[in-house]
């Protein structure tokens, strides 16, 4: 499990409780988009409520399955930070209705699209039966959300706008990451060189440990280290290169 992960999963649960405990927080801190100016602060409070143990459970299953390889990644700051954006762009979609929200579904969302987004081809099991590839489920989710705002069958108890939010937020998140910040500007320094990687970049990746790895790391790390061994140091992309520059870095 990784920080911020483990962070997350014992302050929803720890908030959980407390909402047991005194049912008026609820009420106090869930968004409600009448309120928003009134009360500000309740766009960031509302990700860590829960309506109810079922709820909870689902949200935390989400976090605890896409959050650590995605968390691995990114880093913690940046997983955090998209963490957040999803809730609040969740939040700020949810300004067209007019019930009060609860739950970090929002910001799950956001964690979802991102874990799709570098793995999407990864098979998942839906209810531990069904496999479906991440990006499917992106898919599929943000059809039922999509007609969930349309439809009073489907919209009822579902805060759809908030899962809608929670894709947005992360997909803008994660663009920005790759367009503007400085792993993007180092991209595009070495996009025009035809020859990538040395020998002694190759040297420092071998040292990654495999076996310390999330699964889902480990089997990216062993398909690029299979694809310098058939085509070469200079077949990498530069998303490959800073995969294994991430965690040589911690080798």
């Amino acid at each position: 499990m990784t920080p911020w992960v483990t962070r997350l999963l014992i302050a929803n649960i720890a908030v959980f409780f407390l909402q047991q405990a005194n049912p008026g927080l609820t009420y106090q801190f869930a968004f409600t988009p009448p309120l928003f100016f009134e009360q500000p602060w309740t766009a960031v409070t509302y990700m860590f409520l829960h309506g109810g143990f079922t709820h909870l459970l689902f949200n935390m299953l989400g976090l605890w399955v896409f959050g650590p390889p995605l968390e691995l990644r990114l880093g913690g700051r940046r997983f955090i930070t998209l963490y957040f954006v999803g809730g609040l762009t969740g939040a700020l979609l949810s300004i067209f209705t007019a019930a009060p929200i609860v739950g970090a579904s929002g910001a799950i969302y956001g964690v979802m699209l991102g874990y799709a987004r570098f793995w999407p081809r990864q098979q998942l099991l839906v209810y531990g039966i069904v496999p479906v590839e991440a990006r499917w489920l992106v898919i599929v989710f943000t059809v039922i959300s999509l007609i969930g705002t349309r439809s009073a069958a489907m919209g009822g108890g579902i805060a759809h706008y908030a899962h809608l939010g929670g894709f947005l937020g992360a997909w803008l998140y994660l663009e920005y990451l790759s367009r503007f910040t400085g792993a993007a500007a180092w991209r595009k320094k070495i996009a025009p060189v035809p020859s990538r990687g040395t020998v002694t970049d190759l040297d420092r990746w071998k040292g990654i440990k495999a076996d310390a790895l999330h699964p889902v790391n480990r089997e990216e790390f062993d398909r690029v280290m299979a694809k310098i061994e058939q085509t070469g140091l200079a077949s990498l992309t530069a998303s490959e290169r800073e995969f294994l520059d991430r965690f040589s870095a911690r080798a």
